[in-house]
C-alpha cells in the first residue's frame, strides 16, 4: 500500500510539473495564449503606439505597463470572441471588410491615410485583420446578446414612474445642428469631402455655396457631414439639446440666431468670432414635466434601458465564454514576479 501511494505521489508530482511547464511562456515575445493561439508582444506594441501621443510626455514604466496590460486583456477577449464567431460561422466576409476599410478611409486623403498608418506602425493588412475581427465580434454579439434583449412597455412605464423627477425640464432646451466653416485650415478636423477653407475668402465663398445648396433642397445633415469643419460633422452637425442658460456661453450672434428660429428652420450664414455658421433648430422643448405619453420620452427610456441591459449582458457573455477558454497571460505573471519591474519591456527606437 505504501509503495502504491508513493507511486501515486510521484505521478501526481509529474502531472503537476507538466502542468506548470505548460504554463511557462514559449518565448520572451509571447505575452499571452488563448487555447494555444499565441499573442505576440509586437501586436500589443502596435496598439500601444497608436494610443500614446508621441508629442506628449513619455509615460512612466508603470503607466506603460498598465496600458500594455489593458491592451493585452482586450486582445485576449477579442481572440476568445473571434473563436466563438468562427465556430458559429459569423466571420466577416472580404466584401464586408473592404466596405469598412473604405468607410474608415473616407475622412482622409490617400496621402493622409498612408501617413496615419506609418505613424502608428500599422500596415493595411494589419488594419484589415483588425476590421475583420471587429466586424466578426459585432456579428457574434448582435446574435448572442443584442437579439435577446427585449424592452416591454411595462419596463418603460416602471422606469418613468421611478424616475419621475428626471423628466421635469427646468428650462427650455434647444435641439440644434450646425455647419461650421473656418477661415484657416485645421489638420485635426476632417469631413467626408476633406473640404477645408484655406483663408477668409475661401470660407465666405464656401458658406455662400452651402447656403445655395440648402435653399435648393439639400439635406442639412448630409451637407454637414460632407463640408462642416468641426467635430460635429461626424453626427451630421447635431449638437444635441442645449439648455437656454447654455446659450449664454455661446457667441452672441449664434444665441440670437437660435432664439429667432422656429423648429425646422435653417438660418442665414452667421458671422461669429471663430468662423461662419449655418444653424438649424431641429426642435425646441419648453420647460415643464414631460409625460410618459410623449413619444420622445418613451424612446429615450427605451434606448437607455436597452443600452444598460446590453452592457450587462455583454459582460456576462464574455465572462461566461472566457471561463471556458484556456488563457495564459504571461506578461501579467512576469510583472508580478518582477514586482512591477520588467526589463524586457523597453521602448523601440
Amino acid at each position: 500500500m505504501k509503495r502504491k501511494m508513493a507511486i501515486l505521489a510521484v505521478l501526481a508530482a509529474c502531472a503537476l510539473a507538466a502542468s506548470c511547464k505548460k504554463e511557462e511562456a514559449p518565448g520572451p515575445n509571447v505575452w499571452a495564449a488563448v487555447d494555444g493561439k499565441q499573442i505576440q508582444r509586437d501586436e500589443v506594441d502596435k496598439y500601444y503606439r497608436s494610443q500614446v501621443n508621441p508629442e506628449g510626455p513619455k509615460p512612466s514604466q508603470e503607466e506603460a505597463l498598465s496600458l500594455r496590460l489593458s491592451i493585452l486583456d482586450k486582445l485576449i477577449n477579442d481572440e476568445i470572441l473571434l473563436e466563438r464567431a468562427t465556430k458559429l460561422n459569423l466571420v466577416a466576409t472580404d466584401g464586408e471588410v473592404e466596405d469598412k476599410l473604405t468607410e474608415s478611409k473616407s475622412p482622409y486623403t490617400e496621402e493622409e491615410f498612408q501617413k496615419k498608418l506609418r505613424d502608428t506602425g500599422i500596415t493595411v493588412d494589419d488594419l484589415k485583420r483588425d476590421l475583420r475581427r471587429q466586424l466578426s465580434i459585432q456579428k457574434l454579439l448582435n446574435r448572442e446578446v443584442v437579439a435577446k434583449i427585449s424592452i416591454t412597455d411595462q419596463d418603460v412605464a416602471d422606469f418613468y414612474n421611478q424616475n419621475h423627477a428626471q423628466f421635469n425640464i427646468t428650462e427650455p432646451q434647444y435641439h440644434v445642428a450646425q455647419i461650421k466653416v473656418t477661415p484657416r485650415p485645421d489638420p485635426q478636423v476632417h469631413n467626408r469631402k476633406n473640404d477645408d477653407a484655406k483663408n477668409d475668402v475661401d470660407a465666405r465663398r464656401k458658406i455662400a455655396l452651402l447656403e445655395e445648396k440648402l435653399v435648393a433642397g439639400a439635406d442639412f445633415a448630409q451637407l454637414a457631414m460632407d463640408y462642416s469643419e468641426d467635430q460635429s460633422s461626424s453626427t451630421g452637425g447635431d449638437l444635441g439639446y442645449i439648455p437656454e442658460s447654455g446659450l449664454n456661453q455661446a457667441d452672441p450672434a449664434l444665441k440670437k440666431a437660435v432664439l429667432s428660429l422656429r423648429p425646422g428652420e435653417v438660418s442665414k450664414p452667421i458671422v461669429a468670432k471663430d468662423g461662419y455658421f449655418i444653424l438649424k433648430l431641429i426642435s425646441k422643448e419648453p420647460a415643464g414635466q414631460r409625460l410618459l405619453t410623449d413619444t420622445q420620452v418613451q424612446q429615450s427610456i427605451r434606448d437607455n434601458l436597452r443600452n444598460r441591459k446590453e452592457q450587462l449582458l455583454r459582460v456576462a457573455y464574455l465572462t461566461n465564454i472566457r471561463n471556458e477558454a484556456r488563457v495564459s497571460n504571461y506578461l501579467a505573471r512576469q510583472i508580478l514576479e518582477s514586482a512591477g519591474k520588467l526589463p524586457a519591456v523597453t521602448e523601440k527606437k
